[in-house]
């Protein structure tokens, strides 16, 4: 699979689009990010793996630990066999100026709608991982 610039910027747009929905808490909207099917794991976050979009919904209305604004940055998208695979850190600033970073990596899928994250993990950045 070769991607074209189109299917670059698609996927960037994406991306971006996950902070907006997400700081908006537009969970309504997960569909137009995620496929059905998909799997968001946590594993390296809180250690839990939701399986399908009405789980990753669900996971989304009931946290508490939402930050207050996503940043996405250094997004890179890599071909590999067939696949797409998009690394990416996220910058979370949350209640009383407390800021996060973790690493994302999604695996795409292109569906009839558009470009959609079929899996994604998502890595809390920690002082000990950086050294």
């Amino acid at each position: 699979m070769t991607l074209s610039v189109e299917d670059r910027l698609d996927i960037e747009q994406l991306i971006n689009l996950y902070g907006h929905v997400i700081d908006a808490r537009e969970f309504s909207r997960l569909g137009e990010l995620f496929t059905d099917d998909a799997v968001f794991d946590l594993s390296g976050f809180d250690g839990t793996v939701y399986e399908s979009l009405d789980a990753i919904t669900q996971m989304m209305h009931d946290s508490q630990q939402h930050p207050l604004a996503h940043h996405a940055t250094n997004i890179v998208i890599l071909e590999e066999g067939g696949s797409v695979t998009v690394l990416s850190n996220g910058i979370g600033v949350g209640n009383g100026g407390r800021v996060g970073s973790v690493t994302y990596s999604d695996k795409l899928l292109r569906t009839p709608g558009g470009w959609r994250i079929q899996r994604r993990h998502c890595e809390l950045r920690r002082a000990s991982s950086a050294e």
